[in-house]
């Protein structure tokens, strides 16, 4: 079933993360308990088994490698001081991707970027903005037209895209993550994408609506 939103935006039931971070759903066992008692050797763990997504948003958003090192640690550091408050009965990771978020738009002064572009979050994103994705992808002056697209989105729209196409959350977890429920989700890609299609040659944007994919919107 591929229900089309208000904004005629239409979701497929694909998952976008062949290209990006693979989303951990499941804690070790008896993880975040073991923390709570103290044990460190459970932080590390905790540290390790999700340090690798967190990195990858704070990086996405702040485009500063350093920056992006310091809110990771600065997200566990918060982790650990909170950790009797955190839940044992699901994942940490879209409470530990919340956090992050509110660390990077608080600490950003101006947009920083990259010499290199994020070319696994353009990779999933193209797909839905192309009729020819295979020709966008190898296009420099169009990567870096996208990428230049994603800078200036409003940080909202910012987080939505990069949260669906670069994690691959889905728009259930999206809006878990950022606080919203699914429809301002769908809203906030609707017009994320809306912009970013804007941006690309006639020829080559997609001839209907972007198909946003799914796992669990009813």
């Amino acid at each position: 079933m591929n229900p089309r939103s208000e904004s005629g935006v239409v979701f497929g039931t694909r998952r976008r993360i062949a290209h990006g971070v693979p989303v951990v759903t499941k804690q070790p066992d008896g993880l975040v308990e073991r923390m709570q008692s103290g044990d460190l050797d459970a932080f590390e763990e905790f540290f390790n088994t999700y340090k690798r997504p967190v990195y990858t948003t704070a990086l996405a958003i702040t485009r500063d490698p350093f920056l992006a090192e310091e809110i990771l640690q600065d997200c566990f550091v918060k982790a650990y001081r909170v950790r009797h408050r955190l839940r044992t009965d699901c994942s940490p990771l879209p409470w530990l991707q919340r956090v992050t978020t509110n660390l990077c738009y608080s600490r950003i002064a101006r947009r920083r970027t990259l010499a290199e572009p994020l070319t696994a979050l353009i990779s999933n994103l193209v797909a839905d903005l192309t009729s020819r994705p295979d020709q966008v992808a190898e296009s420099r002056e169009i990567i870096e037209v996208l990428q230049r697209g994603i800078d200036a989105l409003p940080p909202k729209q910012q987080t939505a895209i990069i949260l669906y196409y670069l994690h691959g959350y889905s728009l259930a977890e999206s809006a878990e993550i950022a606080a919203c429920n699914v429809g301002t989700m769908k809203s906030r890609l609707h017009y994320a994408l809306k912009a970013l299609r804007a941006l690309l040659p006639v020829e080559r944007r997609a001839h209907a609506g972007a198909r946003l994919a799914t796992d669990d919107v009813p």
